[in-house]
């Protein structure tokens, strides 16, 4: 079938299998332009593993450091004549990169939050990767869970607490500016969204990975948080995501006596980019647009595989052998250059200067919708979008 993007807003319902194959070799490429290293982690474990940090995180462990690595995901198959999900041709596009490169990898489709995919896991990471995991990175972002325990399901959701937010963000469909007023939550959605996207299913996770013997001595386990501009902390840090990020935080301490006197739990704070998530959260298509503008210009753009890359080299396995630096909050902060002030006065020297007839000049609003069709695997010179393809893209992978 010939596969086109079709999109309402924040979503896209088709995925190209090519254009997902692409963006893997792409950040695969870029890692290897980096030289690969054999001072880093042996075995990692990449919760959330099919799309934007996290498979950027499983790229950098494996071509950047010959890592053997097991990515656990819950995406949607292709089927005659209906294409399957990015983070499916994702996957398996990188599970095809693995084998060819003669690395060891495995790929688990399941609920994360279930406790028979942790069970699964573990069975994965004894068979296909012969041992315990020194490295756990967990990146997940989810719109709801099924609690494993009661069975009972909640729901993320974007909203401030305490008082209406009100701002400007993008309408996509139109390509204009749009005001946005988003109610508060009340405190069943903030506890919600806590039990989704906080610490819990983290804690879980490594105490299961303690229970089997499956964590090496001195093992390290990453958490990924986003903190951004002041501009949009009403409904990000300050509200119902800021207060589950705040309990991923918490929860990195707890976690300190499962690791062993070297290793460590920190939450990595990362720089925005485009993802499925964050084209769903109010104000930050209008904030990417413009960041993205500022950082290009100043030199200082990363992509999730520039970020992860960075990550690895220098704060999780430098090559000095010295710790990672840590912010106050003892948070590694890859949004450094970001929040940095150079960058940030210029985003607001530009953002009340906006308007419907700027917004594709004065803002990089065109690269950022290039850059959300390309999660989905469109919007690259390199696929011929005209062609038929296959929808189905079977591969070794095992299913929960």
């Amino acid at each position: 079938m010939i596969i086109q993007p079709r999109t309402w807003g924040f979503i896209c319902t088709t995925a190209h299998p090519h254009g997902c194959a692409a963006n893997v070799r792409e950040a695969i490429a870029a890692t290897r332009r980096l030289g690969r290293r054999d001072d880093g982690p042996r075995r990692v474990l990449v919760i959330g593993a099919s799309s934007g940090y996290g498979l950027a995180a499983r790229i950098a462990a494996a071509f950047g450091f010959g890592a053997a690595t097991l990515g656990v995901f819950r995406e949607k198959p292709g089927r005659a004549r209906k294409p399957g999900s990015a983070g499916w041709y994702h996957a398996a596009a990188l599970q095809d990169a693995l084998r060819e490169a003669g690395l060891r990898g495995a790929s688990l489709q399941g609920d994360a939050f279930a406790h028979a995919t942790k069970t699964q896991a573990m069975d994965l990471i004894r068979r296909e990767l012969g041992g315990p995991v020194d490295l756990v990175i967990h990146s997940l972002a989810a719109p709801a869970r099924t609690l494993p325990d009661s069975g009972d399901t909640v729901r993320t959701v974007l909203k401030p607490i305490g008082a209406a937010f009100r701002g400007t963000t993008i309408d996509t469909d139109a390509d204009r500016l749009a005001a946005v007023t988003v109610e508060p939550a009340d405190a069943r959605e903030v506890a919600d969204t806590v039990a989704v996207m906080g610490g819990d299913d983290w804690r879980l996770w490594i105490e299961a990975l303690a229970d089997a013997d499956l964590l090496a001595p001195g093992a390290r386990t990453l958490a990924f948080s986003y903190l951004g501009p002041e501009l949009t902390w009403p409904i990000y840090r300050d509200g119902t995501i800021g207060r589950a990020k705040a309990d991923l935080e918490a929860t990195a301490a707890t976690l300190d006596r499962h690791v062993g006197r070297d290793g460590f739990a920190r939450v990595a704070v990362l720089k925005s980019i485009v993802t499925q998530a964050s084209a769903a959260i109010p104000v930050i298509p209008l904030y990417l647009s413009v960041v993205r503008r500022v950082l290009r210009e100043k030199g200082l753009q990363e992509d999730a595989i520039d970020q992860q890359n960075r990550l690895f080299r220098d704060y999780l396995y430098r090559a000095d052998g010295r710790a990672p630096d840590l912010d106050g909050e003892g948070r590694l902060r890859l949004d450094d250059r970001e929040l940095s002030a150079p960058v940030q006065d210029a985003c607001m020297a530009l953002w009340p200067r906006i308007t419907d007839a700027n917004l594709a000049t004065l803002t990089d609003y065109p690269g950022y919708k290039q850059a959300f069709l390309q999660v989905y695997g469109f919007a690259r010179d390199d696929v011929d979008y005209t062609t038929d393809v296959d929808p189905i893209a079977d591969f070794d992978c095992t299913i929960t």
